[in-house]
């Protein structure tokens, strides 16, 4: 995203709307005051392009109503190394680098049918920058590579694992190293016994990182209606919210369709 300097008229409407911080004022000169011969300074809204993610909300004109209409989108932005901010920032984007829309997958939603989490495994996300921090690819890729080293296997059905140049080892292209997202999330499933193993590697790491994450797990009601897994997060020192996505089951098995 970027602002159009010959129309800005520098009001500062659209600061408060940038989710990373992105949009600041700065002073480009004077300008004579209005009815007077006084020169006040004159400012103009300028976006940091390092910072910004290219999430879009500044220029949504349902969002941000620029009385200028002066924030504007690069016009090859879908192409090349920097719109992979865009493809994992902006959720209205289809995605041509990756062939998987949006930040992770819908397997959680759809595991009636998918079996993706059976018993004895279970299922974890961890999703960077989020709650609105925004995270680097370097940062990201410092995650994916501790996993991989562990031996844990990324979410095929995944924008991040399509990204990958090398699965095994969990590295991204170079040239996208630089990229700040929104948020994107690391999917992959493990067997349930590397719980503890698995979250305290991830939670060591997390003091290395330039950003925070939040933690997502998917597992099985146990057929009594219980979840013994909480009492294993409980002694992790993981406290977990109240609220879930809770799949009930109700799907046919894609196996049985």
């Amino acid at each position: 995203m970027y602002i159009d300097q010959e129309t800005c008229s520098g009001c500062g409407l659209c600061l408060p709307y940038c989710p990373v911080g992105a949009i600041s004022l700065i002073e480009v000169g004077y300008v004579k005051a209005s009815n007077a011969e006084d020169l006040r300074r004159h400012k103009k809204a300028v976006i940091d392009p390092e910072t910004c993610t290219e999430c879009g909300t500044c220029g949504r004109p349902r969002v941000v109503r620029c009385p200028t209409h002066s924030i504007r989108e690069e016009p090859d932005l879908l192409e090349g190394p920097r719109a992979v901010r865009k493809y994992f920032s902006d959720p209205t984007t289809t995605h041509k680098l990756t062939r998987v829309p949006g930040r992770g997958t819908e397997e959680v939603k759809t595991n009636d049918v998918t079996g993706r989490f059976p018993r004895g495994r279970i299922g974890l996300a961890i999703e960077m920058g989020r709650p609105v921090l925004a995270a680097s690819f370097r940062d990201i890729e410092k995650m994916t590579r501790h996993l991989a080293r562990l031996g844990v296997s990324f979410e095929e059905n995944n924008p991040l694992t399509q990204l990958m140049i090398d699965r095994q080892q969990g590295t991204f292209p170079e040239e996208v190293k630089a990229a700040r997202v929104t948020s994107a999330i690391i999917e992959m499933t493990i067997p349930e016994a590397r719980l503890e193993e698995v979250l305290g590697e991830i939670l060591a790491l997390a003091q290395d990182l330039d950003t925070v994450f939040s933690l997502d797990l998917v597992t099985r009601f146990a057929p009594d209606g219980s979840l013994p897994i909480l009492s294993r997060l409980d002694a992790l020192g993981i406290s977990y919210r109240p609220n879930a996505k809770i799949n009930l089951g109700l799907g046919r098995p894609l196996a049985d369709a």
